[in-house]
C-alpha cells in the first residue's frame, strides 16, 4: 500500500492502539479483535490452530490470538533453535514455540504495544516458559544482533508494516546463514490495486497494508533472500487471503 510519509506516523499510532486495545479486552467482557472492521473474524484467532496445541495454554494467551495462521506449525521449528516472532502479541506463538525448541532453545518474542507485552509477560510467566525473552520495539529496527537468530515467525502483523522492505532486510539481517522465513500473513491477489485492497477494510483492520503475493516475493529476493514463495491458505476477504510465506536465508 501506498502510504503518504506524513500520514505513517498517525497509521503506526493507530495500529498501536487497536493492538493496545485488544491486549486490554482479554479478560473482560470485550472480544478481543484486530480485524473487526472486515467483517472477516472467522478467519482469524486460536481457532486456526489445532485443539491438542492449545488446550493446555494460559486462557489469555487463547483469547488474545489475533492471527491468520499457525506460523510455529509452518517454520517446522526445531529442538535447540532460536527462534524470533515479529508481532508476539499476547504469546500464544511464543508459548508454542518454546515447547518446539526445548530447554536449549530460546524464543524472543518482539511487539511495539506495551499492553501486548505485559499481557504476554504474565502468560509466559503462568507457563513456566524460562526459554522465552521479550523485546520492546518496531520489526522494521529489530533489537537483536546481526545474525543472530535461526527462524523468523510472525502470524497477521507484516501487512501493518507501513515499510515492508525495511522488515524484509531486518529479517535477513538477524537471521544467520541457513536460516528460514516461516510466517503467516494477509495477502492480497495481484489483482487488486492498493485501492482496491483498501476498500476492503481498514489499515489497522489487517487488510488494507497487504502486498500481493508477486510484491511478497519481489521484497524477500530484493533484500537476498532464496526459494520465497507465497501458499494461500483462505481467504479473508473478497481477493485478501490468509497465505504461508516461505523464505530462506543462504549465506
Amino acid at each position: 500500500m501506498n502510504t503518504a510519509p506524513q500520514d505513517r506516523p498517525e497509521l503506526q499510532e493507530q495500529v498501536r492502539l487497536r493492538y493496545a486495545a485488544a491486549a486490554s479486552a482479554v479478560g473482560s467482557t470485550q472480544q478481543a479483535s484486530c480485524c473487526d472492521d472486515t467483517g472477516f473474524q472467522e478467519g482469524f484467532g486460536a481457532a486456526l490452530y489445532e485443539a491438542h496445541e492449545t488446550g493446555d495454554l494460559p486462557d489469555a494467551a487463547r483469547l488474545s490470538s489475533l492471527g491468520c495462521g499457525n506460523p510455529t506449525a509452518v517454520a517446522e521449528l526445531r529442538a535447540g533453535e532460536r527462534v524470533l516472532d515479529l508481532g508476539s502479541g499476547g504469546g500464544i506463538d511464543l508459548l508454542l514455540s518454546s515447547r518446539r525448541v526445548g530447554p536449549e532453545g530460546t524464543v524472543y518474542g518482539l511487539d511495539m504495544t506495551d499492553e501486548m507485552l505485559d499481557l504476554a509477560r504474565r502468560n509466559v510467566d503462568e507457563a513456566g516458559a524460562a526459554n522465552v525473552e521479550l523485546l520492546k520495539g518496531a520489526i522494521e529496527d529489530i533489537p537483536l544482533p546481526d545474525r543472530s537468530v535461526d527462524v523468523i515467525i510472525s502470524n497477521c502483523v507484516i501487512n501493518l508494516s507501513l515499510d515492508k522492505p525495511a522488515v524484509m532486510a531486518e529479517m535477513h539481517r538477524v537471521l544467520d546463514a541457513g536460516g528460514r522465513v516461516g510466517v503467516s500473513d494477509v495477502v492480497a491477489e495481484a489483482r487488486l490495486s492498493p485501492a482496491e485492497r483498501a476498500e476492503r477494510g481498514s489499515f489497522v483492520g489487517c487488510v488494507a497494508g497487504a502486498w500481493s503475493d508477486e510484491e511478497y516475493r519481489a521484497g524477500l529476493h530484493a533484500v537476498g533472500f532464496e526459494h520465497a514463495e507465497v501458499e494461500f491458505t483462505h481467504e479473508v476477504a473478497d481477493g485478501m487471503h490468509a497465505a504461508i510465506i516461505r523464505a530462506v536465508k543462504a549465506t
